[in-house]
């Protein structure tokens, strides 16, 4: 993939405080990520319709899928859980 300068960039990265993401090697990660998901998907997406799937369907599971990641960092993670003495043995 070829560099691109940062005005020219198809997404724009925001971090957890709303403010774009300006580190080059952040951004060049995850627009690498992101060209790989776009390639599996579009991959799984025509597998799937030559395989006579409904296309609306399978959007459909596609953004279930992505509806339902797991935040390592969200609240439900046990780092971010209250401790509790009478878990313990």
């Amino acid at each position: 993939m070829a560099s691109r300068a940062r005005s020219e960039r198809e997404t724009v990265w925001l971090g957890a405080d709303g403010a774009p993401l300006s580190c080059e090697e952040k951004l060049r990660v995850l627009d690498e990520n992101l060209a790989e998901i776009r390639q599996v998907c579009q991959d799984a997406f025509e597998d799937a319709l030559l395989m006579g799937c409904d296309e609306a369907r399978v959007r459909q599971v596609f953004a279930t899928v992505i509806e339902n990641l797991h935040n390592p960092q969200g609240p439900d993670t046990a780092a971010n859980r209250p401790h509790r003495d009478d878990d313990q043995g």
